[in-house]
């Protein structure tokens, strides 16, 4: 269940400054992906295929302390966690676009940051059971507490995109792509555990974000389809030795 390892170098010989460990169905390090994408930086992907039996060594040299992907090399100086990976290329590359936080507006850049945090310390919390919960229960608990947490994103959708098509305003930003690494696994909820997690009735403007966001170059790519994620979410359950607990039918997303 590992992509290819792949490379998206530019010029045809040229060797890319920037090379990225990552893992098809992270979705951090699908963050990582859509951000060098987004801004057109040539870079190498590496995938890290023996993830779960053992990582490479170039993993381990690269991140050290927590031995996890994404991690970004940028001529040789190792990056790791997909936040600060997608603010570093800001920083690194000032002159690319899109700029995922706004140079002049302070507040608005603690308010990016405040959102791209809620994102992994309440929605990711709250929806982790979905993935590894035990019983059918648990899960679908677990999944009405990540649409609580959209309805929070839905507000403050309204207050950062001002109106217009992103979180970032007009174009996307840090919350875009914090939130849109994870729309894979969200969309894989209902046929998980039989919970919308991205509901037009609940949250339409984060709906139509999401349509939006994934329909971009750059992004639809790198987002797996429903199917594949939770064909590989069972077969971790099986090896984690958590119950199977058969998904609901998948023909609606397929």
């Amino acid at each position: 269940m590992a992509d290819e390892t792949g490379t998206n170098d530019g010029a045809e010989g040229n060797k890319p400054e920037l090379t990225l460990l990552g893992y098809w169905s992270s979705p951090f390090a699908m963050r990582a992906r859509i951000a060098l994408n987004l801004k057109r930086l040539p870079y190498e992907y590496i995938e890290e295929v023996g993830l779960f039996d053992g990582k490479s060594d170039l993993l381990l040299a690269s991140n050290p302390v927590k031995k996890k992907i994404p991690v970004l090399i940028h001529n040789g100086n190792p990056i790791p966690e997909s936040q600060i990976i997608v603010q570093y290329l800001d920083e690194a590359f000032p002159d690319t676009t899109p700029r995922f936080l706004p140079d002049s507006d302070k507040h608005a850049r603690a308010a990016a940051r405040f959102w791209a945090a809620y994102v992994d310390d309440v929605l990711l919390a709250a929806w982790g059971p979905v993935y590894a919960g035990r019983t059918r229960e648990e899960r679908a608990e677990a999944a009405l507490r990540a649409v609580a947490a959209m309805e929070t994103l839905e507000l403050a959708f309204v207050e950062c995109s001002k109106g217009e098509a992103f979180f970032g305003g007009d174009g996307v930003g840090l919350v875009d792509i914090v939130l849109g690494g994870f729309l894979g696994w969200l969309d894989s909820s209902e046929a998980m555990c039989g919970v919308k997690v991205v509901d037009a009735a609940k949250t339409p403007l984060l709906a139509a974000w999401a349509e939006r966001f994934r329909a971009l170059d750059g992004v639809s790519e790198v987002i797996p389809g429903v199917e594949r994620l939770v064909e590989y979410s069972l077969m971790r359950r099986a090896r984690l030795g958590l119950p199977l607990l058969p998904p609901v039918e998948l023909e609606q997303h397929q």
